[in-house]
């Protein structure tokens, strides 16, 4: 039976929007298939918003900021980020030192293989310390050998450095984005010359199209290393801060901007903190992630909170899919394309 006063008091919070059921079959594309998660609850609805604002922020109209943390590159997603940037839906790219790195290895004939976690019959431990022995590094179940981290450094040494040395000597330190850029030429060209089978990737694509590469902590990782390493012998060396008024100007003259964040990290922070320094705010946000706000650091926080800081405009549209960004990033980016290429 029904209490009386319950059945009175006006339900301000409730809407009648019934949760549907899902149906998949043969022969949908993904974007039928964002759709039925429309449907849904829980992440599937998250996913479902994700794309519909993705789709909104690769318009034309938009200046998107690309945010790339985590083994995006190792791990299989470096096809899908460059055509971004080749189809005009990337207008800056900030991302790490080992995305670089992996990005510039596989440019230049060097290739990433399916591995394990561990063998059967050994421990996690054991199986690394096989691999150590063997020579091959792993990232969760992909595996890199060694020596193509020498023949990374090798690409380095004889196709980046001896131009911004030339730079740095007349000029003084140069900018890390200067870096990226030199990185994508001699990836593009060394990729090019030795007909090399892979894809030439995400940094030489980006110099292709003018489109700026940051890479705040470049520091952390191989390509870091090296810079500091021809830094000790020769006059080449790097402006930490050189890069900031170049993104700032972006973000300041842009009338709409769209931050499409993956992973979290310095990268996810330095797209969300240059709308500080900006007359205005994120218009749209897309979060794909794994981290949780509950432990107040940067990778989890969510956008609402980044709201709260005035990095996105008060009217922003957002969304954030706690998932796995290799399963997460295909799908969004396919159904959003779906959407504006119908």
């Amino acid at each position: 039976m029904t209490d009386d006063h319950e059945e009175e008091t006006p339900r301000e919070t409730f809407d009648h929007d019934p949760i549907g059921h899902a149906q998949v079959g043969g022969g949908m594309t993904v974007g039928e298939l964002a759709d039925e998660y429309g449907k849904a609850g829980i992440g599937a609805a998250d996913l479902h918003e994700a794309v519909d604002i993705t789709a909104e922020m690769f318009d034309d109209d938009v200046t998107t900021f690309l945010g790339l943390a985590g083994a995006m590159v190792p791990t299989g997603m470096r096809q899908i980020v460059a055509d971004l940037i080749a189809d005009g839906h990337v207008d800056v790219l900030v991302t790490t030192g080992a995305n670089l790195t992996h990005d510039a290895i596989e440019a230049i004939g060097g290739k990433h293989h399916h591995g394990a976690v561990h063998e059967e019959g050994k421990t996690e431990r054991e199986h690394d310390e096989r691999l150590r022995d063997e020579g091959v590094d792993r990232i969760y179940n992909v595996y890199l050998p060694q020596e193509h981290f020498a023949l990374f450094e090798n690409h380095l040494r004889s196709e980046v450095f001896p131009a911004l040395e030339a730079e740095s000597q007349e000029e003084g330190a140069v900018s890390i984005q200067r870096l990226t850029e030199e990185l994508g030429r001699a990836n593009s060209a060394v990729n090019e010359a030795e007909d090399v089978d892979e894809h030439q990737g995400v940094a030489a694509t980006a110099y292709e199209h003018d489109v700026p590469i940051h890479c705040p902590a470049v520091q952390d990782s191989v390509l870091g290393i090296q810079a500091w390493m021809q830094s000790q012998v020769t006059d080449f060396t790097l402006d930490a801060l050189a890069d900031m008024t170049p993104l700032s100007d972006i973000a300041a003259e842009a009338e709409q901007t769209g931050a499409f964040v993956v992973g979290g990290g310095v990268p996810k922070n330095y797209v969300l903190q240059t709308m500080l320094v900006s007359p205005d705010a994120y218009d749209y946000a897309v979060q794909l992630t794994m981290d949780t706000p509950q432990t107040g650091g940067l990778s989890g926080a969510t956008l609402e909170e980044a709201r709260s800081w005035g990095k996105l405009e008060k009217a922003a549209r957002n969304a954030s899919v706690y998932a796995d960004a290799t399963i997460t990033l295909p799908l969004v980016v396919a159904a959003a394309r779906e959407k504006i290429e119908s």
